[in-house]
């Protein structure tokens, strides 16, 4: 009973390495949590799709596979939730919701449930829609940090759920409304110049539903300029405080990771400083892991007489390509830039494995011997009583 109990917690442990064993996830109101999802910014009048990618992962990693009936997408309105047909403005197709077009008054929180006689899990993502007339653009466009010399590649990100009617994406700089190259889907800035910092647009057209709608995506593209001076003080560049240059981050093959980049800068600086994850060097919507990772989740806090800022990655899924992927945490602003480079690695489950075996060849052999003790050990004569009688065939009495 003792090896059993053993080799019972061995596969245990084995289990939790392996990630083959989930955390349990936070309950709320009789519903499990999933994480958050990073939040969405987008400008009123475009087509805008709600996916929860991080939900529907941890559905697939605890073996749930709902059919696309079973999900819920509501909106959280105070006490109140404002559930969706798959017509009119606002439809729900399945495990997605769809703005045909998505207006200011669509901002708030909306969630995806599954639930069943036994269990119930929720996703939430919080949907930001600007007007066209105030637009946000630091949170309307993704950052994109560059030194003077370098060649930029722009690729129009998070396309794969619209249907596009043939016409080339346009790009634009800025506010000029000539297109800069039409008819390509990427763009290209060889060597670029402190003068090419900007905001870069990609439109195109969506096919919904037999009608059209405008798709856009944006870039703010930082080039790296001269130190500064604010008040006649010298501010310092940021610095990356974590994670350290060489930090290996590891993961079993099958789980999934969130990492976080934190820079300390100077709090005049802090909406203007850049801080992104690349992956080999490349954006991470521009990766090989643009299908399996999301960068999101800005978080500025004051620290003592500085400012911190938190940049999230999450990484949905670790696989075998993964390993020695370089992950580049970028920060830059008009006083500097740092950067750091860490390395993704898969935990080896090989000795785990192999102590789990030599545990489970022990045991056996235990068994086999204590079998053959019991049935080869040597018999002993049972102790037989006797009586004593007379030689004599006549008794008296």
């Amino acid at each position: 009973m003792l090896c059993l109990a053993f080799m019972f917690a061995m596969v245990c442990a084995t289990g939790v390495h392996g990630a083959r064993l989930l955390p349990p996830l936070p309950m709320k109101d009789g519903c499990y949590q999933a994480s958050p999802e990073l939040e969405v910014f987008r400008v009123e009048g475009e087509a805008v799709i709600l996916q929860f990618p991080i939900f529907m992962r941890g559905l697939q990693l605890r073996k749930i596979a709902p059919p696309l009936e079973k999900y819920l997408i509501s909106r959280n309105n105070g006490s109140d939730q404002l559930r969706y047909q798959s017509d009119g403005r606002v439809q729900q197709q399945g495990k997605e919701l769809w703005f045909l077009p998505a207006q200011p008054s669509d901002s708030g929180e909306y969630t995806c449930t599954y639930r069943n006689e036994t269990y119930c899990v929720t996703g939430s993502i919080t949907l930001h829609v600007y007007e066209s007339s105030s637009v946000d653009i630091e949170k309307l466009s993704y950052p994109w940090p560059a030194l003077v010399g370098e060649d930029v590649e722009f690729n129009c990100p998070s396309l794969e759920s619209f249907n596009q009617t043939g016409r080339p994406i346009q790009w634009y700089k800025d506010s000029n409304p000539t297109p800069l190259q039409p008819g390509r889907a990427t763009l290209m800035i060889p060597a670029v110049k402190r003068s090419h910092a900007g905001v870069y647009t990609c439109q195109l057209t969506a096919l919904i539903h037999n009608q059209q709608y405008k798709v856009s995506r944006a870039f703010l593209l930082h080039v790296k300029g001269w130190c500064c001076a604010i008040s006649f003080l010298i501010i310092k560049p940021p610095v990356i405080i974590s994670p350290r240059n060489g930090t290996i981050f590891e993961g079993p093959h099958g789980s999934s990771l969130e990492l976080f980049c934190q820079v300390l800068t100077e709090c005049p600086l802090a909406d203007s400083t850049v801080v992104t994850w690349l992956v080999n060097s490349q954006s991470v919507e521009s990766s090989y892991l643009e299908r399996r990772a999301l960068q999101g989740g800005r978080r500025v806090t004051r620290v003592s007489e500085m400012c911190q800022i938190e940049q999230r990655l999450i990484i949905a899924v670790i696989t075998e390509e993964d390993e020695q992927t370089e992950l580049k945490c970028v920060t830059q602003n008009t006083s500097g830039r740092q950067e750091v480079v860490a390395i993704l690695h898969l935990e080896d489950t090989t000795f785990t494995w192999l102590v789990v075996a030599v545990v489970t060849v022990i045991c056996f052999l235990m068994m086999v011997s204590a079998f053959l003790y019991i049935l080869f050990k040597p018999k002993t004569k049972k102790k037989m009583d006797y009586i004593l009688a007379r030689q004599s065939s006549t008794f008296s009495v």
